[in-house]
């Protein structure tokens, strides 16, 4: 991420991005609201080599196992990192380029009706690798996995729930309007998942298909995954033959507003050579990938 010197207009989480061609400029005016402005991609992922992959890893780690979850956020970092554009937000009608990578997402503590969750919010570096992220997660996961630990959002909105109807009505327009100048305490939101890089949401862990997942008003998120359930499907020829492979479907919701469709469209291109050649997510996530190279 780049660091500088803050400078008036600047946010905490983020660098107000000052020379923007004009569409840019003027379409946070135009379409405000982060929620009307979703384009919704979704993808299928063969995961023949993901799971060779797996197998490989796997091999040498028994306490906490390396899982489709684990690489496929990997790829999704790695994107973000290469693809800077990937990590900027809209906020207070002006767009800015995110200070820090980071990702969020759900842990279930039992698969039961009447377990609680956790909100785990993870801050990463850009010369982290695959192994540093299994580690990163390994270690949120750990922690809130006892029924003991709450996670700093859960807590703050058990105070805020507590708070009568028509006095937290205030309370939350008083913390949109501070929102909208990236003044909101940080104690309140610094674990916040709809303030991450990349919130992701493994439905396939609960057996059920990816699909759209809109975005939030609310805070600085411009990119939601959706991770489906792992099943088969034929995989094409280019003579007309198949093969049945295993594959996993994958809902992305962007912000369009960040970037352009051809952005997003070699963005996309970029995770499916990621995820085809998994063994490239044990590098640092900011060493270049020669396929970026040769599809310009």
């Amino acid at each position: 991420m780049e660091h500088r010197r803050r400078r008036f207009g600047d946010r905490k989480d983020g660098i107000w991005l000052r020379d923007l061609d004009p569409m840019h400029q003027i379409t946070p005016y135009i379409m405000p609201n982060r929620a009307d402005n979703e384009a919704f991609i979704s993808e299928r992922i063969d995961l023949t080599q993901v799971n060779q992959f797996l197998e490989e890893k796997n091999q040498t780690e028994k306490e906490f196992k390396y899982t489709l979850f684990h690489v496929i956020l990997a790829a999704i970092l790695r994107c973000v990192v290469l693809r800077p554009k990937m990590n900027r937000f809209v906020q207070g009608r002006r767009m800015y380029q995110r200070n820090e990578l980071s990702a969020a997402f759900v842990i279930k503590k039992h698969f039961s009706d009447e377990s609680h969750e956790a909100l785990a919010f993870i801050r990463f570096s850009e010369t982290d690798g695959l192994e540093q992220i299994h580690e990163r997660i390994k270690k949120e996961v750990t922690t809130f996995r006892s029924e003991k630990n709450v996670d700093n959002t859960t807590a703050c909105m058990n105070i805020l729930g507590k708070i009568p109807r028509f006095v937290l009505r205030f309370v939350m327009w008083t913390l949109h309007r501070l929102d909208f100048y990236g003044w909101v305490p940080n104690w309140l939101i610094k674990d916040d998942p709809d303030y991450a890089t990349v919130f992701i949401s493994n439905l396939g862990s609960i057996k059920l298909h990816a699909g759209y997942h809109h975005l939030n008003n609310w805070g600085t998120n411009s990119v939601f995954v959706t991770v489906g359930e792992k099943h088969l499907a034929p995989i094409f020829q280019a003579d007309g033959t198949y093969e049945m492979h295993e594959v996993l479907e994958l809902g992305i919701t962007l912000d369009e507003r960040i970037a352009d469709g051809y952005y997003y469209s070699q963005t996309m291109k970029l995770l499916r050579h990621l995820l085809q050649n998994p063994a490239i997510l044990d590098q640092p996530a900011n060493e270049p990938v020669e396929f970026m190279t040769a599809n310009r």
